[in-house]
């Protein structure tokens, strides 16, 4: 039986640097000053400088990597069909900017798949049996949702004891595959205000590809990380390996890992609370193991997505037949997630065969023809997939939100509701430069893209897919 996106609770849901080199990138060194300096090129850094040369003031990106996006990237080459390594949707397509600035630039947006469908062994729930699992979600739910409203305790505490054959299921969907982490380390009050996203768009070309067609033309720099930012109440200045940029104000975009790990020195250094803050919103972990499959042996439709009930969190989550190829990936997340994608691509791709074998037979090996998998949590610049606070902690994300000085934090994880989206991290950016332009008496100049009104706050766990941002 078919499971309705409205029905089912999913969390479903080598880079190809051509796309991913956007931006009007700037010979080394880079300039020496600017107005405001934005650190980070990925969907937050890209928004706020779009934002600061609408305002016609002079804004560089600096970029620690060799390429745009952040945790948006698209791989068009490894099996010659693009694919999303990171995030994948986009949501609230009534609202959001990003789906009317795609449609601008020419890029094909379309709706996620409509239905997933769950495993049981070798077989397909039966209707039934799929009744059955969508009430035990449904009350784990409230449950949480419940439990969120007298205190910001552990999910995990407040999850009902006789899911039966659906607890293992349950913990995946509402944990990993929803935050990157296990709901023994996930906040009821963060997951309960994560807005609801019953719809969820995807880029044709790939996220990665629609925030490097957003970033051509704004200067940046890249292979160039920030070192060091001198900060006061009047200035900023950014030592990097080529040089140093001084600036009126600065927005900053890096994760709440990179943050908290000290990777980027600060002079003062950054307030304790702000520390503290990118600590309790540590990233979570998601990662993607990318399959060729040729003659369609799983007997999957386009855009097939797939689960299982599972006894336990070594499980994953299946988006098969991508677009109408044969390129299927196997999406691992949470403590298990962690675990194997530290073992390396060979484990990983290891554990994608014996999940699929387990669900369709053993020949589904042998026709396995090339694999590719992503490990977010080694990504030096990056250091996991989306933020998600720590039981009693969802309060850092108003935190982290702050301005320190003459800088402003931006990205997913100061997103109070859209964390863990690309959505989030592209609203927070335009909020981020807003903020900026005001400082520098410059937002009289902006002529911004029309912000999406807040959507109306719902107390369950949204509709969404994840990926290391999404």
């Amino acid at each position: 039986m078919t499971v309705t996106r409205r029905d089912f609770l999913s969390a479903s849901a080598a880079l190809a640097l051509a796309p991913a080199l956007g931006g009007r990138v700037l010979a080394a060194p880079p300039p020496r000053e600017a107005d405001i300096v934005v650190i980070g090129a990925g969907a937050a850094g890209i928004a706020a400088a779009r934002r600061i040369v609408a305002a016609n003031r002079k804004v560089i990106v600096v970029e620690a990597s060799g390429q745009v996006g952040g945790r948006c990237q698209t791989d068009a080459s490894t099996f010659g069909v693009p694919f999303d390594r990171g995030a994948r949707w986009m949501h609230n397509p009534e609202t959001n900017p990003m789906i009317r600035l795609a449609r601008s630039a020419g890029l094909d947006i379309v709706t996620a798949p409509a239905g997933q469908k769950i495993r049981i062994g070798r077989r397909y729930a039966r209707p039934g049996e799929t009744e059955e699992f969508l009430a035990a979600l449904v009350r784990a739910n409230r449950a949480v949702d419940d439990a969120s409203r007298k205190a910001d305790i552990a999910c995990a505490a407040a999850m009902p004891k006789d899911l039966g054959d659906w607890a293992g299921t349950a913990e995946f969907l509402l944990g990993g595959n929803f935050s990157g982490k296990d709901l023994k380390d996930l906040s009821a009050v963060d997951k309960v205000r994560a807005q609801d996203r019953n719809t969820a768009i995807a880029c044709r070309q790939g996220l990665g590809t629609l925030i490097a067609k957003l970033a051509e033309q704004l200067p940046m720099v890249l292979s160039t990380p920030a070192q060091r930012i001198l900060w006061s109440n009047r200035d900023v200045m950014v030592e990097t390996p080529t040089g140093k940029i001084t600036a009126r104000a600065a927005i900053v975009t890096v994760s709440s890992n990179v943050l908290a790990s000290g990777n980027i020195k600060f002079a003062p250094e950054l307030p304790k609370r702000a520390l503290d803050a990118a600590a309790k919103l540590s990233l979570g972990s998601y990662d993607r193991i990318a399959l060729q499959l040729p003659g369609n042996p799983l007997g999957l439709s386009r855009d097939d997505v797939i689960i299982e009930q599972s006894n336990s969190t070594r499980t994953a989550l299946l988006y098969g037949n991508i677009a109408g190829s044969s390129l299927c990936t196997i999406d691992v997340a949470g403590a298990f997630g962690r675990d194997l994608s530290a073992q390396g691509e060979k484990a990983m791709s290891a554990f994608a065969v014996e999940w699929l074998t387990k669900l369709y037979g053993s020949e589904v090996g042998a026709a396995v023809k090339q694999t590719s998998a992503t490990r977010w949590n080694a990504s030096p610049f990056i250091l996991g997939a989306m933020s998600a606070a720590v039981p009693g902690a969802q309060f850092s994300r108003k935190i982290l939100s702050e301005p320190i000085g003459a800088m402003y934090l931006a990205g997913e994880a100061t997103h109070e509701t859209l964390w863990g989206t690309v959505d989030g991290a592209w609203d927070s950016g335009e909020r981020a430069a807003d903020a900026a332009l005001r400082r520098i008496g410059a937002l009289k100049d902006a002529a911004p893209e029309p912000a999406a009104p807040a959507a109306k706050q719902k107390r369950r766990a949204p509709h969404r897919s994840t990926g290391p941002m999404n």
